[in-house]
């Protein structure tokens, strides 16, 4: 890619942000399983999630697989904790194997703790008494959860462009009903894909992607058909410090990410970061049109340990109403 083509893309990027930014929170649709939509690296939560061109290797499996091929080293693996609102704890990871020209194959799993809930039930005829606040309380609801597992390939197609898909399958376990005639599960499990392509220019550093995930049919709950979130993304990132001392070892990387949505109307995020001597990372990131989520931060430092390069990252998420949010990842590269 030339350096004219490269300055229109970026224009074209900037353009197209400047309208989304003027949308207001309208919601569109409903959808289920939406916990598919919860950031859980740390990295990616600190930039605000503008993470399109950013994640590498097992990060990038939840955001754009595309981004697994970037890894350099045999393998890479990684675990991530998030402490979600209230009081609810994801837990996530995933390992790639780099087989050189054949591209890079990895798994990855997803896990959901919705805490303690408490089932209810609606009264019987003459058990008004009984209950004085018009329900019954049916205890600790158990099995009650959500789980994504899948397979991801990758592939560089050339030194700049690459590309990846995810399998997956995701579920939501809520319980059970209980009814006149018996108990009912509310549970299920859908077969979902993810699609990426990144393009890495000559131009700065500047790259830029386009991811789709949650692709899947709809789930049948009652006589309702309920969609995944869908989200398609276009994101692109650029290194501020080449426009000035090209010679520069030290990125300070600005990213922005353009969302569409099902549910939803199209929001933007921003993230920046800057890396010193490719051991210590300091990143923050802004989300726009959010009701509860706004601005973000966090650090990670990579120390090599023997043939290991072992990567630690946090972020800190600030939300409203609710309390804020933590993100911790620990990462091995050998």
């Amino acid at each position: 890619m030339n350096l004219n083509l490269s300055k229109i893309l970026l224009f074209l990027f900037i353009l197209v942000g400047n309208g989304y930014s003027q949308v207001g929170l309208n919601k569109l649709a409903q959808s289920t399983m939406n916990f598919l939509l919860v950031g859980t690296s740390p990295k990616a939560s600190a930039m605000g999630e503008a993470f399109t061109t950013m994640g590498i290797g097992v990060e990038g499996m939840f955001y754009n697989p595309a981004g697994m091929a970037d890894i350099s080293t045999t393998f890479n693996v990684g675990v991530n904790y998030t402490g979600w609102i209230a009081d609810i704890n994801y837990l996530s990871g995933g390992a790639a194997w780099n087989l050189g020209n054949l591209g890079v194959v990895g798994v990855n799993l997803l896990t959901v703790d919705y805490g303690t809930i408490n089932g209810t039930s609606l009264l019987g005829p003459g058990e008004s008494d009984l209950y004085p606040l018009g329900y019954k309380d049916n205890g600790k609801v158990s099995n009650v959860g959500a789980y994504s597992v899948g397979i991801t390939y990758a592939k560089s197609v050339s030194e700049q462009f690459s590309f990846g898909t995810t399998v997956r399958i995701a579920g939501q376990n809520l319980g059970q009903s209980l009814l006149a005639d018996g108990t009912k599960d509310n549970n299920a499990s859908k077969l979902v894909f993810d699609l990426g392509v990144k393009y890495k220019t000559f131009f700065n550093g500047f790259a830029f992607g386009m991811s789709i995930r949650n692709f899947a049919s709809n789930i049948k709950r009652e006589e309702i058909d309920e969609q995944l979130p869908l989200l398609f993304t276009l994101g692109a990132s650029i290194d501020m410090i080449k426009f000035i001392l090209p010679e520069h070892e030290n990125p300070l990387i600005v990213a922005v990410d353009f969302l569409h949505l099902n549910n939803y109307s199209e929001r933007m995020n921003f993230g920046i970061e800057y890396r010193y001597m490719n051991m210590l990372s300091f990143r923050g990131g802004y989300q726009t049109n959010r009701d509860l989520a706004s601005w973000s931060g966090g650090v990670g430092f990579i120390y090599s340990l023997f043939a290991y390069d072992v990567e630690v990252n946090y972020s800190y998420s600030r939300f409203e109403i609710f309390n804020s949010v933590n993100r911790l990842s620990l990462v091995f590269s050998f």
